[in-house]
């Protein structure tokens, strides 16, 4: 089959979607399939990388966002599927590409959408506002699940399923199919995301590169992500220098990128939190040594739906510390604490976590990652496109998120 995955969102330093895209990607590759990825850039080109065709659309960055681009004229990428003649088709976005889900079902070319993150999440994070307690906040935490729920019911039917990676994800679309009859949504499975074990794993740790960011006796708090208003890294600063006024001497690097990345290095200076913010880290082999060589990760994102990064620590033998609003208790689950999006309480997690047995917090959190290959993300999205049309293949309950590979090859 030839697959094709859309996605906007995607750059040179974007982080989930364009990992999940390739790594997926080399799973339909090995299965015999061609993979084509479609994404925006700043011309068009086309390119191939590990054996995987990857074609760039010529996109405007979009306004706010760092860098990001975004596909404004879909009629283009309509032509260009239709030279492509895709046998199946994933869209990765909520924006300007839903309607790529009626291209093909005019084209009878089965179509999912997958869900990266949550529309009314989006909303909450970005909505103008100053006072998690005010007014403002208050009107936006009821508008926003309303307008979701409205615009999903706009767009998700266009496609012929759904694909969610954690229940988390799959939360607003349960929801709206509790909440109206008018409208049938298409099924919804639920496939989590893997973890490369091979680049990511314990035994990288090194004493050397380690004392590079911490001095002995100091615990080394790492954050990975992008930089911005969403990913909430305030939080991951502020605990730390909770963590640093309770008596512990620590050290917080942060890797990533991202719009607000003066702003957060001036408030750990501003906390007397002795910090190091490396930006976007290309070297993947150098990120992964870095997460092996921390004593937690923190992800504290409120809003994360699945959280890469976070599973790339704990594949590296680092616990995380995490938010309990969003997926990734889901992901991490004892490998780890979760805690509300507040400084205070991540910080008491952290300690938490801090004051387990070193080697038994390590050896947890490798098995837990161990249950997320990527094999295992790749076999059950191709269980979906091995179907002739998607309406016969069950969804997947919201249970345990590492029954879904088996679930999803189930007849």
């Amino acid at each position: 089959m030839r697959i094709v995955h859309i996605a906007n969102f995607y750059g040179p330093r974007s982080g989930g979607i364009r990992t999940a895209m390739h790594a997926m990607a080399t799973q339909y590759l090995r299965h015999g399939h061609e993979p084509v990825l479609v994404v925006p850039g700043e011309r068009d080109s086309v390119a191939h990388r590990d054996g995987v065709r990857l074609i760039t659309v010529a996109a405007p960055r979009a306004p706010f966002s760092g860098g990001y681009r975004v596909v404004v004229r879909p009629g283009k990428v309509r032509r260009l599927l239709e030279a492509l003649e895709p046998d199946r088709l994933e869209v990765s976005d909520r924006t300007t590409l839903t309607s790529l889900g009626d291209w093909a079902r005019a084209e009878g070319v089965p179509s999912l959408a997958m869900l990266h993150e949550r529309v009314d999440g989006v909303l909450r994070a970005w909505f103008p506002g100053s006072r998690p307690d005010g007014p403002v906040a208050a009107m936006r935490a009821s508008a926003a699940p309303r307008f979701a729920d409205r615009y999903n019911l706009a767009t998700l039917p266009r496609f012929d399923r759904l694909v969610a990676t954690t229940a988390f994800a799959a939360g607003e679309v349960e929801r709206l199919r509790h909440r109206t009859r008018s409208v049938e949504l298409p099924p919804l499975t639920r496939v989590p995301l893997g973890v490369d074990l091979e680049l990511f794993r314990p035994d990288r740790y090194d004493d050397d590169f380690r004392a590079q960011y911490a001095e002995p006796g100091t615990t080394l708090i790492v954050t990975a992500s992008r930089i911005s208003q969403e990913k909430r890294v305030d939080l991951a600063v502020d605990a730390a220098a909770q963590v640093m006024r309770d008596g512990r001497r620590v050290r917080l690097v942060v890797a990533g990128a991202g719009p607000l990345l003066p702003a957060m290095r001036d408030r750990a200076t501003a906390a007397g939190l002795p910090h190091k913010f490396l930006s976007f880290v290309p070297d993947r082999e150098r990120l992964a040594t870095l997460l092996s060589c921390a004593d937690v990760v923190v992800a504290p994102g409120p809003i994360e739906t699945f959280g890469l990064a976070a599973l790339e620590a704990l594949a590296s033998g680092t616990p995380v510390v995490c938010s309990s609003t969003s997926a990734l208790p889901e992901v991490v689950g004892t490998a780890g604490a979760a805690a509300p999006p507040d400084p205070a309480a991540l910080a008491v997690a952290i300690h938490d976590v801090l004051d387990r047995d070193p080697v038994r917090r390590r050896a947890g959190a490798r098995s837990r990652a161990e249950l997320f290959p990527w094999s295992a993300t790749g076999e059950a999205m191709l269980a979906l496109h091995g179907r002739r049309s998607f309406e016969d293949v069950p969804g997947i309950p919201a249970t345990s998120i590492n029954d879904v590979a088996l679930a999803a090859n189930q007849p």
